[in-house]
């Protein structure tokens, strides 16, 4: 099995942060990606420039009040309901652009990942990829919802921060003027004076957070592990549940259940610590901000140096300045929580994008197509078919089956039948040795429980095509050749289909779907495993009667199965894995006591008109 040095070692935060962000704004929807930033930033330096304003308001008011001018003092508050207005609408469009860019980046992110998670049956391989991101649906789901949302937000944040520095220190330097010092006999002046005090106050702020916060980074980690692993044992209950309930397991799955919210609650326990001490610094950090810059800079107050309007224009600043340099302060948690979502989404990146094989060129080689001379055949050279731990299922296989040709594959359990179907659908890759395949799209596989799509039963029945693919009477001519007759009134139904019939229903569902899509190549896992061999006989007989000329590979451990099939194929266990043999050819023949079916060229010529 592919070990943890088949996956690439993890980036840095900051490139993973950089990665995320520059294919999203370098890839595919980079023009509408720019777009939208563009605007968003727009909008902020708007935002900006009002606030300014705001802040020479701000003197001109108290000054107008202090001076007791009442023209003056009505002059700034309709000048007041103006910039309102404006920060208002401002506001609301910068919301309006923020959100559609979180919502197309999600977008983007939550495509791109859905694709490659799908693609080629990775989503498959990787339960057997040692070192796999765990819970994928939930990263693909929750944490690319945070890891763009709150990217979009902490940097709209932070540019805001510093344009706001930017501004503001320059007017906090101008109105704060220079501070007389004398220490002993040395006396010296030190020139806008409240700009070093911001900086002072806010480096205290910052390195307290960074150095009281730091524990906060890997528990919000460990929150969303716990958090997933807990969602993903409720869900394999939930799909489980007719299991749990026959053999009355429930007490076993809550004390399971139980342990596993046990460990969140104690993930939980330490974050919270975490945010309590946080909480000491930034609750007093807060409070004092509001009487610092005053109580800083009354000495030129109370000299007569600067106006009551001025005092209050220069704190309003040094808030702005030590807002802006604060940021950190301000947003340690989210930045700790955000960081923990960009991780999960990274870390399934790196895990879509690791090489299943160590080795290049190692594993199973699929040829697909035709012969050079043209033949369809689906054979194995040399094939070796390993364990994904790396030790060997099967040591030897070589054969070929012809198109239209039908072939019993069969051995004892644990000899590697179904790890065979999976190497030649392509989603086994560990082994060695080539196995040539026809064209993918006319192979159909058929496995024990068959798959049913959530959606209506004509959806069920015409996948992985959709419902209006096939007429109404194509579907219930199907329906009814495989004793499925009841369930013509229910096509148009949407039900979870998969629990509200029986194994034996699915699996003749199964074959209904095979006499709409009429592939030239069918391989059968066990696919009659749940029926009698009354139905059996019923749906194996459609290869004779319907399906004519169509290739057969089953694996099937029932009696009589092989009455259906041409020769068989076996899987002999060996010391060093099993190795494939055949046995003697046999005539196609019915099998003794089954009905004839009189009258299925009508559906078989109906089929095929649908389907032409």
């Amino acid at each position: 099995m592919p070990d943890s040095e088949s996956l690439p070692p993890p980036d840095s935060f900051a490139r993973r942060v950089r990665r995320l962000a520059g294919q999203y704004f370098n890839g595919e929807e980079k023009r509408k990606a720019r777009l939208l930033a563009a605007g968003l930033l727009a909008l902020t330096l708007l935002q900006i420039g009002i606030q300014v304003r705001f802040n020479v308001w701000n003197r001109d008011f108290f000054n107008a009040l202090e001076q007791r001018d009442r023209p003056a003092f009505f002059g700034q508050m309709g000048l007041f309901v103006g910039l309102t207005l404006a920060s208002m609408a401002t506001a609301v469009f910068q919301l309006y652009v923020r959100q559609l860019l979180q919502l197309h980046w999600r977008e983007w992110l939550v495509f791109r990942l859905q694709h490659r998670w799908l693609e080629g049956g990775r989503h498959y391989q990787l339960g057997f990829l040692d070192g796999a991101a765990d819970n994928p649906d939930q990263r693909i789901s929750e944490n690319t919802r945070w890891a763009t949302a709150m990217a979009v937000e902490l940097a709209i944040g932070l540019i805001t921060s510093a344009l706001m520095l930017v501004s503001f220190v320059g007017i906090l330097w101008t109105l704060s003027g220079p501070l007389h010092v004398a220490l002993g006999g040395t006396e010296f002046d030190i020139p806008g004076y409240m700009v070093f005090a911001a900086l002072l106050y806010a480096g205290i702020g910052s390195f307290l957070t960074w150095r009281i916060g730091r524990p906060m980074v890997q528990a919000n980690v460990r929150r969303n592990e716990a958090e997933s692993d807990h969602r993903f044992a409720l869900v394999r209950i939930r799909e489980s549940g007719e299991g749990v309930a026959l053999i009355r397991g429930e007490a076993d799955e809550e004390r399971g259940l139980r342990q596993a919210f046990l460990h969140v609650a104690d993930v939980m326990r330490d974050l919270m610590l975490s945010e309590r001490r946080l909480m000491w610094l930034t609750s007093a950090y807060g409070m004092l901000l509001t009487v610092f810059p005053v109580l800083v800079a009354s000495p030129r107050y109370f000299s007569g140096a600067i106006t009551l309007g001025v005092l209050m224009q220069i704190s309003s600043a040094f808030g702005q300045v030590t807002t802006s340099l604060n940021w950190f302060v301000d947003n340690f948690p989210r930045i700790a929580d955000w960081r923990s979502h960009v991780e999960r989404v990274a870390e399934l990146e790196d895990t879509l994008e690791a090489e299943l094989l160590t080795e290049a060129g190692e594993g199973i080689r699929i040829e697909e197509g035709a012969e050079p001379d043209g033949r369809e055949v689906l054979a194995f050279r040399d094939l070796q078919i390993a364990q994904s731990d790396g030790s060997s299922l099967i040591a030897e296989a070589n054969a070929e089956i012809a198109a239209g040709e039908r072939v019993l594959i069969v051995g004892e359990s644990g000899t590697g039948k179904s790890t065979l179907f999976r190497a030649i659908a392509g989603l086994w890759p560990w082994g060695g040795g080539e196995i040539r395949i026809p064209p993918r799209e006319a192979m159909s596989f058929m496995p024990q429980r068959p798959y049913l799509p959530l959606g209506t039963l004509a959806g069920a029945l015409a996948y992985p095509q959709p419902a209006d693919r096939f007429p109404a009477e194509a579907q219930a001519a199907a329906l009814t050749r495989c004793g499925l007759k009841h369930l013509v009134p229910r096509l148009a139904e949407t039900e979870r289909w998969d629990r509200i019939l029986s194994l034996g229903e699915q699996q003749r569902l199964a074959f209904a779907r095979l006499l709409l899509h009429r592939p030239r190549w069918v391989f059968l896992d066990e696919a009659t495993a749940a029926l009698d061999e009354e139905n059996q006989d019923t749906m194996m007989r459609l290869f004779r009667e319907e399906l004519e000329g169509t290739a057969l590979v089953s694996i099937g451990h029932r009696p009589g199965l092989d009455v259906y099939h041409d020769r068989t194929l076996s899987l002999v266990r060996g010391a060093d894995g099993a190795k494939l043999t055949a046995r003697r050819r046999r005539d196609r023949r019915q099998p003794e006591g089954a009905r004839d079916m009189a009258g299925q060229g009508g559906l078989r010529r109906l089929l095929r008109g649908a389907r032409g």
